[in-house]
Parts: C-alpha cells; sequence; structure tokens
C-alpha cells in the first residue's frame, strides 16, 4: 500500500505540476499579443477617422447644393411672378396687325 500512495501522490504532484505550467503565460507573451491587438486597434482608429473625415465633406457639400437649390427655387418664383406679369400684359394688348 505505501507504494500505491507513493505512486498516487507522484501522480497528483505531477499533474498539479502540468496544470499550473500551462496555465502560466509569460510577460513578453501577453506583451507581444497586447501590441498586435493594440497596433490592429490603431489601424481601424485610423480608417474610422478617414471615413468620418469622408463624411463629413460629404455632408458640408450635400448642405451647399441644398443651399444653392433652394437659391435657384427663391429665383425661380420671382421670375414666374414676372414672367406671369408679362404675359398678362401681352395679352392684354391689341394686335398691330
Amino acid at each position: 500500500m505505501p507504494l500505491l500512495g507513493k505512486s498516487i501522490a507522484s501522480a497528483g504532484l505531477i499533474i498539479a505540476s502540468g496544470l499550473s505550467l500551462s496555465a502560466c503565460a509569460t510577460e513578453d507573451y501577453v506583451d507581444k499579443h497586447i501590441a498586435t491587438v493594440n497596433d490592429r486597434i490603431s489601424a481601424l482608429e485610423a480608417r474610422v477617422n478617414t471615413v468620418d473625415q469622408s463624411a463629413q465633406q460629404a455632408n458640408a457639400a450635400a448642405q451647399a447644393a441644398a443651399g444653392a437649390a433652394q437659391t435657384a427655387n427663391q429665383r425661380l418664383d420671382q421670375l414666374t411672378a414676372r414672367v406671369d406679369g408679362i404675359e398678362q400684359q401681352l395679352a392684354s394688348k391689341k394686335p398691330r396687325n
């Protein structure tokens, strides 16, 4: 029985040692993986910033186009009133023949 107890104790010690060693990550290993993740995050931030700038430029262009369209509509409304007035004057005149 003492031999069996020593074998079980030895097996337990070996298993415990193996589990404790396999669960530990070295500081260098963790630093390398964190650096890789940080690089990916930085690359994504750069892409997001580029897309954000493009979206802001597109928004500014759309607002400028909307302003120009509103101005054109206002001028068209003014011209329509003038054209209507001229047409009424021409309609009320007698022909020269």
